[in-house]
């Protein structure tokens, strides 16, 4: 079925068709082609079961195979001239994509899935190895701890993005929980200044309590 991405392997395929039912000539006629309407009837119907719906309605105005085939191509090329500029525009945007420091992973993949599922509706399919390198290179430093492990451990060709993302993903919830401050942060603040000591504040606190007032009754005492 012809599509707006598949015109020349659609070409390729038709001529093949048409050539192992002795059609081709209808579209391209050699210097001793009959004119033969039977033959033009049935190439047109090869081509119509080849066509989407809404193509049909575009060409039923041509009443030759070969003037169907010739609209066709031209109105393809013309689109497919259109969609080499756009899939250029991409692959320059892919090139240039970087992830914000304040951006999640969540984020940054989303607009790097979306550049690469345009790229394949255009025809071009960018392969999982170029996009876990493009990935691991286009993430901020805050991530160099997980990407040297990931280079130095894992088959870059072999690893599938959702694998990459998944690491990327559980390295970047191990920095948010690293960054939380408990609820009781003053405390742990204090206690942090007095290293060594394995007591928390408050109990030491009581301790210090304590000895104030043993210390109050032996001046009473005296």
């Amino acid at each position: 079925m012809l599509k707006p991405s598949n015109y020349s392997s659609w070409a390729i395929r038709m001529q093949i068709i048409l050539e192992a039912n002795g059609l081709w000539e209808m579209i391209e006629p050699l210097e001793t082609t009959q004119s033969d309407n039977k033959k033009d009837k049935t190439a047109i119907a090869f081509l119509y079961q080849a066509l989407p719906e809404e193509q049909l309605l575009q060409i039923t105005k041509h009443k030759t195979a070969k003037a169907i085939w010739d609209a066709l191509k031209t109105r393809h090329i013309g689109e497919q001239r259109v969609q080499q500029a756009r899939l250029q525009t991409l692959k320059s945007d892919f090139e240039m994509l970087h992830m914000k420091e304040d951006e999640t992973i969540d984020t940054f993949t989303g607009k790097l899935t979306t550049l690469v599922n345009k790229a394949a509706s255009l025809g071009h399919t960018i392969k999982d190895s170029v996009v876990v390198r493009k990935l691991l290179n286009a993430v901020p430093d805050k991530f160099l701890q997980i990407i040297a492990s990931i280079e130095q451990y894992s088959d870059l060709d072999e690893m599938s993005v959702d694998e990459a993302i998944g690491r990327l993903k559980t390295f970047e919830e191990r920095l948010k929980s690293k960054k939380e401050i408990p609820v009781d942060s003053q405390e742990i603040l204090m206690f942090t200044r007095h290293e060594g000591q394995r007591k928390p504040f408050r109990e030491r606190g009581r301790f210090n309590q304590s000895r104030g007032r043993e210390q109050d009754n032996k001046q009473l005492s005296i």
